[in-house]
């Protein structure tokens, strides 16, 4: 009877984690799940097949930051010459003037454009007319849908001297010469931040919309009875239901500080505003294809990622300090 009672009891006790026992228990498991659900799960294996080729593999090229990598090199040939890489970099006058204007450009996309698309978003959403509702929709949609190289070749068009943007000053008296200011390079910075906000303002409120849309409308309803004005709803119900979606744009967009628009800088810096222009994407661009000093790149671009995860993690940190100690992520 003891004897029953002892085995009993051993088949019951839970298998330890990290055991022989449990991970071969897992595995029969995960297999015995996957051959039931073969048609979904091998629906899957084509993004994994990706993700491992395009995204796990190349991660070995991140060595070359630590060597001495040209064109007539492979990536196991090429001579170590350990953090000499990185010792330039915190050296280089260009680089650091490109973190400059990196984080200066970052910084007022941050600060106008990520409060501009809750606006919008906001008055989109109370807006009455459905029909005026899809007409501004669809409107301030249509530039994210216009590549850079279009929008550039407009902006490029109308800030020359004959250009629309000089025609309106010269009209309205502001100006009495025309000017291109695309060339002022202390202007770049703006010229930057509001386009990038035309571009893309309108494609931002899609999720702050679908949040909106799920709100119960009796909330609004009983704040009407109670004699809550337009803004107080706004500040109270509207506001407060978008908090986990605001806080998870913030977190991204923190983290991409240091990622300028690649595309918006080639299109339009040009010789005269390179002082103010060139970001980290478009001075790694210039070092690595245009210069071929590989290992530096990579070396640059490295530690940029590194740098975007630290913000990226302390984002997070703070925001879910703001939500009661719950992260969105």
């Amino acid at each position: 009877m003891s004897h029953l009672t002892t085995t009993a009891n051993r088949q019951q006790q839970p298998l330890k984690p990290g055991g022989r026992k449990h991970f071969k228990q897992r595995f029969n498991t995960f297999w015995a799940d996957f051959a039931r659900q073969w048609e979904i799960q091998s629906m899957v294996l084509p993004g994994i097949l990706f993700m491992i080729v395009f995204c796990y593999i190349p991660i070995y090229g991140l060595t070359i930051a630590f060597k001495n990598y040209t064109v007539i090199d492979t990536l196991s040939s090429a001579p170590w010459v350990g953090l000499d890489n990185f010792r330039i970099i915190m050296s280089d006058k260009y680089f650091w003037d490109a973190v400059v204007n990196t984080l200066g450009i970052s910084f007022l996309k941050l600060g106008i454009g990520f409060v501009i698309p809750i606006i919008l978003a906001i008055m989109i959403y109370e807006l009455n007319s459905g029909r005026f509702k899809k007409f501004v929709q669809t409107v301030s949609y249509l530039p994210h849908f216009l590549s850079w190289i279009v929008l550039g070749g407009m902006l490029i068009t109308w800030f020359s001297t004959t250009g629309l943007f000089n025609e309106l000053l010269l009209g309205l008296g502001i100006i009495s010469q025309p000017q291109n200011i695309l060339l002022d390079a202390g202007k770049y910075w703006w010229i930057a931040t509001l386009s990038d906000i035309w571009k893309e303002a309108g494609w931002g409120t899609i999720l702050y919309l679908a949040i909106m849309s799920k709100i119960d409308p009796t909330y609004y309803e009983a704040a009407k009875i109670d004699g809550a004005s337009r803004m107080r709803q706004i500040w109270n119900i509207t506001l407060p239901n978008m908090k986990s979606i605001i806080s998870l744009n913030l977190i991204l967009t923190v983290s991409g500080l240091l990622g300028s628009n690649l595309d918006q800088t080639l299109v339009l810096m040009n010789s005269q505003n390179r002082e103010k222009a060139e970001v980290i994407n478009s001075y790694v661009y210039r070092m690595g294809m245009s210069q071929g000093d590989f290992s530096y790149a990579t070396a640059v671009g490295l530690g940029v990622s590194i740098i975007s995860v630290i913000l990226l993690v302390t984002a997070n940190k703070i925001t879910s300090k703001l939500n009661d100690n719950q992260s969105v992520l």
